[in-house]
């Protein structure tokens, strides 16, 4: 069993916020990939399915993105995981490491540091006084439908993913973007 995560902020005020790009990205997979109706649990919301042969866990954790890693360790407790069995979706900025990123400084303080990532790029608002502002902003019209296109592919090519074949992943997502 996989236990992926996607990362964000509870509350509809959030919803197209970039900085909920985790969530977003799990619920196109659970509609996609046929799962279960999202339900509460660990402090969050739980849908079960299988990706291929694999059965596969979401979890949209409840608890703001600074604590995100309280969720998570809870669901990893229940199913006797470890961090490289769970998998984070997570918006970035650039640069790669947790550094800025509370959500992954939460997960990594409470499960370990070697979980998986799926970094979901945001684009930068060209100046770092913007940033704050930029991440916890809507996404623009404009970038609606390149971000539904992005989704989609991550979604499409999930089953890569689901068996650990992360460079496959990325390599087919970039290929399903460039058409």
């Amino acid at each position: 069993m996989q236990l992926w995560v996607g990362l964000g902020n509870p509350g509809t005020q959030y919803a197209l916020h970039r900085h909920n790009v985790g969530f977003m990205a799990l619920d196109v997979i659970a509609e996609d990939h046929g799962f279960s109706p999202w339900q509460k649990k660990f402090q969050g919301f739980v849908a079960e399915g299988r990706i291929g042969p694999e059965k596969i866990m979401l979890l949209k954790p409840q608890t703001y993105m600074n604590d995100s890693g309280r969720s998570i360790r809870a669901a990893a407790d229940f199913y006797k995981l470890a961090a490289p069995d769970v998998t984070v979706f997570h918006d970035e900025l650039g640069g790669g490491g947790t550094a800025g990123h509370n959500g992954l400084r939460s997960t990594e303080a409470h499960l370990a540091n070697n979980f998986r990532r799926v970094r979901i790029g945001i684009g930068h608002p060209g100046h770092k006084d913007r940033v704050t502002g930029y991440v916890l902003g809507n996404y623009a019209k404009s970038e609606i439908e390149p971000l539904t296109d992005l989704l989609g592919a991550i979604s499409r090519e999930a089953e890569w993913l689901a068996k650990g074949d992360d460079a496959r992943f990325m390599s087919e997502v970039a290929l399903r973007l460039a058409d």
